[in-house]
């Protein structure tokens, strides 16, 4: 059941230089990450926004919150998820973290005092509001910005955690998938 102090921020910004077309469409398990992501955050949350860059103009059957900024960095729609979030507390998954589950969401959710990380990195995680001015201060590196906070770290089965930059990624966290799946 979702909870209803937990809102989720779905990052589908960034260049995809290397996945070579926008890795929010991309497809697996027959559907696209973005709405695979959506999905599992309503799985853990009642509450949930997307953000991006508007000028993208990607065709999500969701709206998409303009991260306000020309830059392209995480930490940019990170913060501008945190301050339109309805909640003290957010987690954050990124859409090229298509195996993060809804339980590993809620993981996060439960272990966070200001920020909850794995040990991969940032992202994906959970974060409070209270991060926000650190945040706001850092620069464009989450993990520099989050070294002032109280910052708890989960061990997250890898697999899980697979990012995917590339199409030959994508194509080998489809075989993870499917192996998660059964």
């Amino acid at each position: 059941m979702a909870r209803r102090d937990l809102t989720g921020i779905l990052l589908v910004g960034g260049a995809s230089s290397r996945f070579g077309s926008p890795k929010a469409l991309a497809r697996l398990g027959g559907e696209t990450l973005a709405e695979r992501g959506w999905r599992t955050l309503g799985e853990a949350c009642e509450h949930r926004l997307a953000v991006g860059k508007a000028a993208d103009a990607l065709d999500l059957p969701f709206p998409v919150l303009d991260d306000g900024s020309e830059m392209q960095a995480p930490i940019v729609g990170l913060i501008a998820g945190l301050r339109a979030a309805p909640t003290e507390l957010s987690v954050v998954l990124p859409v090229d973290c298509p195996l993060v589950t809804a339980d590993v969401l809620l993981q996060f959710a439960d272990a966070c005092r200001d920020v909850a990380k794995s040990q991969r990195g940032p992202l994906p995680g959970a974060y409070r509001k209270t991060a926000l001015p650190a945040l706001e201060r850092g620069g464009l590196a989450i993990h520099r910005a989050i070294v002032v906070l109280d910052v708890a770290e989960l061990e997250i089965d890898l697999d899980l955690l697979v990012n995917v930059n590339t199409p030959e990624e994508l194509a080998a966290a489809g075989g993870l998938f499917a192996e998660t799946d059964r």
